[in-house]
């Protein structure tokens, strides 16, 4: 007798794509273990969640399908579901974040090709589902939920599926967290066929509500999140993905943005790969897990390749500084003849940059402080740059250690 996830995996033969299990030579290397990518960026919406989507709009009754679907998303379940109304013939009222990338709205409506309306509501994923839960509330539409179903968790499950057809041996699954969906479904598929597997989950530092669920003992709703990762920012993780979870999971770790960051960069300079900083998530925590991981057999599920080209300034930035590699300052410069000269000459390494000059105060552009960016060529530099600003007797501050100031003047 088949598996629900079997099931699901049968209802989504030939409207989802059997992703590559890719073995990387690369992280294998370096962590001196057998790494594989699950790539799911190379999925038909270029994420998972169309799996999730389509088997639960699916198995919709025909009064339900007739009536049409909301649904609330960052931009990959909103793909999904766009794709499987397109695939069905079903209208759909798709809610997004108001900061979603316009990357992820246009991939929406070219998926939904004329069968669904996008809105725009709300700063994060949580305040845009309580307004689609009450439209579909007010319409009479069924919602679909991005990840707190039953049938959306038998989809993603088919991951698992998958992984156990391709690598039956698998040691260890790297896991990233949003709602829960993805590791639910997974997590009881293969636990399910492998008892011994080893499920690592992994979140954002700035998103942990998986984390604050198990060490609360049950769902919380966080008081703020960085929404940056965007695939995976969710203030509330869901109550029957926390049952599956707390059960299934060796292990839950939390990845700084910095981190992530870096990672993409890697992924895409060395490995040709494009992924989301979700999607990163996984790989992103091979550094915490190296020392368990030794010898073994390791998937780690690339979650998604939904990438904004315009983003990536603000992911190099975020990587450089999480390296070490940036530096702000704010600067008074002495009031002596020569004083800049002696900074870009006494001051600077050999291979540091200014990136970034500005005075703060616009009355007072040649007296005032200024804004400077330094960007370093090795982390270790730093120290002595600093000593040479005091041997020069420039009087700075720090930035970087300063959230306020940062985000103020950054």
């Amino acid at each position: 007798m088949k598996t629900p996830y079997e099931a699901a995996a049968g209802r989504l033969a030939g409207v989802t794509t059997h992703t590559l299990l890719q073995h990387s030579h690369r992280l294998s290397e370096k962590y001196s273990a057998n790494i594989y990518l699950k790539r799911e960026d190379m999925q038909v919406v270029r994420s998972y969640k169309l799996r999730g989507a389509f088997n639960k709009i699916s198995k919709l009754p025909e009064a339900e399908r007739s009536t049409g679907v909301v649904c609330a998303s960052a931009g990959n379940h909103a793909q999904g579901v766009a794709f499987s109304c397109k695939r069905l013939g079903i209208s759909g009222v798709i809610f997004m974040p108001g900061p979603t990338p316009k990357q992820k709205i246009s991939q929406t409506e070219m998926f939904g090709n004329g069968y669904i309306e996008i809105v725009l509501t709300g700063d994060t994923f949580d305040d845009c589902q309580q307004a689609a839960l009450a439209y579909a509330r007010e319409k009479g539409m069924t919602f679909i939920h991005p990840f707190d179903d039953t049938d959306i968790i038998e989809g993603q499950g088919t991951v698992g599926v998958e992984i156990l057809q391709d690598q039956p041996d698998t040691d260890v699954v790297i896991i990233p967290i949003g709602g829960g969906g993805l590791a639910a479904g997974t997590g009881t598929c293969l636990k399910q066929t492998k008892p011994d597997i080893t499920l690592y989950g992994v979140e954002p530092e700035g998103a942990p509500s998986m984390k604050a669920a198990l060490i609360n003992g049950g769902p919380v709703t966080l008081n703020e999140i960085n929404r940056f990762v965007d695939g995976a920012a969710v203030k509330r993780i869901g109550e029957l993905t926390y049952r599956y979870c707390k059960d299934l999971l060796d292990d839950v770790r939390l990845v700084p943005e910095g981190k992530i960051c870096t990672t993409i960069l890697e992924l895409y300079n060395k490995d040709a790969i494009v992924v989301e900083p979700a999607g990163a998530l996984s790989v992103a925590a091979l550094d915490f897990y190296s020392d368990e991981i030794k010898g073994k057999k390791v998937v780690c599920i690339l979650s998604g390749g939904n990438n904004d080209i315009d983003r990536m300034g603000e992911i190099k930035e975020l990587s450089l500084l999480y390296e070490g590699l940036k530096h702000y300052f704010i600067i008074r410069f002495p009031q002596r003849p020569g004083a800049l000269k002696l900074f870009v000459n006494g001051v600077l390494g050999p291979h540091d940059d200014i990136t970034r000059f500005e005075f703060i105060k616009k009355t007072q552009r040649e007296r005032g402080p200024a804004l400077v960016g330094i960007e370093l060529q090795n982390a270790a530099d730093y120290s002595a740059l600093v000593e040479r600003m005091r041997i020069h007797r420039f009087d700075f501050k720090e930035v970087n250690n300063d959230a306020t100031l940062f985000e103020y003047l950054v």
